[in-house]
């Protein structure tokens, strides 16, 4: 066999394995493969197993890599994050410090209606700037997919706009992005009157025309399975203050008809709304925060096809001692995933390691189970668990090298940034903790030129 790359003598290569999500207690099942090996051909995984046995197999390789001392796992998928806004929250991150709670905030006019107000009167040039950087640090922190929502325009040619972004993002950054459409995050301000006049809006017009709307496939990044689709996926956020179930409903039927896979914001913070058992009914690829989802509608998501994404950082960033119960879900058969909730009000982090620390401590993973549902799981969670989130041969070559002995450190340790090399479809994006990846325009991460 010919390979374009061999990365060699890691102290372990450690994955899922599968193409469908690890469910309970099967979560925590990995392969751990000492002095292991990797080998990568045309961008994706030729072969893996022990140093000693690829390399036999191996006649002609392009480059070879050294992971001696280090972990290679499959690189961090993070299924929910809302990527590309403008500005920040300080200041109500500040008031809730001093008791004003997440729904005061938004219910004044704050919250999410603050960084919509500041994301329309921003150009695009600079969504794209201050998108890139963020991407930039969730790719050091060995990112190689993630979900994008739009929903911090609420109008049909802002929301036009985030797309807009996230497209051509995708095209020039080695992270490779999953559009959903989120335009249902809020009712804007300009509808604060009439809720029912933006869910018609959304509705009639603005999801038809997402739907219609096509984007280039062509990009030195463009993910392999690009198909031109401005949006895979409509999510709502149904909660108190946002979107009741009624109108949870006619947003997500409308969005079936119209070809989107489904998602939810469910139970952030009022129990019993009826969004799981929603989602579940209409067949949604997940069902996310679930932080108060009562006991009888997390079993039915168990015991459903649908992938609950829960979402530790939002509780720590909230300053919230009440996390999703994972440990309840695992026992009844669930498939979970977790990811970062990347936002300006609750979660300003791009870190899938700092994710996995909080499970273990919060949710009560194990370091294992928060390794899978940070890789396999969370790639479901989006429907690319066929493509990428395990270490497996004909899967993309995604691959992140951390320096530690051991896979449980990512868990065990927290607020430094431990990894060292991460891959991207069998190319080099980031070495020595450095990104060493080009832009179309020659620019490394943070402008500068060769």
């Amino acid at each position: 066999m010919q390979a374009d790359l061999l990365i060699r003598h890691a102290a372990q290569v450690v994955t899922p394995v599968g193409r469908r999500p690890l469910r309970g207690k099967a979560l925590g099942s990995l392969q751990v493969i000492p002095d292991g090996a990797v080998a990568v051909r045309e961008g994706r995984i030729l072969a893996v197993g022990p140093t000693a046995e690829v390399e036999a197999r191996l006649r002609e390789v392009t480059e070879v890599l050294e992971a001696r001392g280090q972990v290679v796992v499959p690189g961090f998928v993070d299924p929910h994050t809302h990527l590309v806004w403008a500005g920040d929250r300080a200041a109500e991150f500040e008031r809730r410090l001093q008791g004003a709670t997440y729904l005061e905030i938004l219910q004044a006019g704050g919250g999410i209606l603050a960084t919509v107000r500041a994301t329309r009167e921003a150009s695009v040039e600079q969504l794209r700037a201050e998108t890139r950087s963020r991407m930039d640090r969730m790719l050091l922190h060995g990112t190689t997919t993630a979900e994008a929502k739009t929903g911090y325009g609420l109008a049909p040619e802002a929301e036009f706009r985030l797309l807009d972004v996230i497209h051509d993002l995708d095209a020039t950054h080695p992270l490779d992005l999953v559009p959903t459409f989120l335009g249902a995050h809020a009712i804007p301000e300009e509808h604060r009157a009439d809720p029912e006049a933006y869910v018609a809006l959304l509705v009639e017009a603005m999801l038809p025309a997402v739907a219609a709307r096509r984007y280039p496939v062509e990009g030195p990044w463009r993910a392999p399975w690009t198909d031109g689709r401005a949006a895979w996926f409509c999510d709502v956020f149904c909660e108190r203050g946002a979107f009741d179930l009624d109108q949870t409903q006619r947003i997500l039927e409308a969005a079936r008809r119209l070809g989107f896979g489904l998602k939810v914001h469910a139970d952030e913070f009022v129990p019993s709304l009826g969004a799981t058992p929603l989602a579940v009914a209409l067949g949604a690829t997940s069902v996310d925060h679930l932080v108060s989802t009562p006991p009888e509608h997390l079993a039915l998501l168990a015991r459903s096809e649908t992938v609950g994404v829960m979402l530790p950082g939002t509780s720590f960033g909230l300053g919230s001692g009440h996390y999703a119960p994972a440990r309840r879900f695992l026992e009844a058969g669930g498939a979970l995933a977790i990811a970062t909730d990347l936002n300006p009000g609750t979660s300003w982090c791009e870190s899938m390691p700092m994710m996995m620390a909080l499970a273990a401590r919060y949710l009560g993973l194990t370091p294992a189970e928060a390794l899978a549902a940070a890789t396999l799981n969370a790639a479901c969670a989006l429907g690319l668990g066929h493509e990428i989130g395990s270490v497996e041969i004909g899967k993309w070559a995604d691959l992140v090298g951390i320096d530690a002995p051991d896979y449980r450190h990512l868990a065990y340790r927290y607020g430094v940034n431990l990894v060292h090399t991460v891959i991207k479809r069998g190319k080099i994006v980031v070495r020595e903790g450095q990104a060493v990846y080009r832009g179309t325009d020659g620019a490394r991460p943070g402008g500068d030129r060769p």
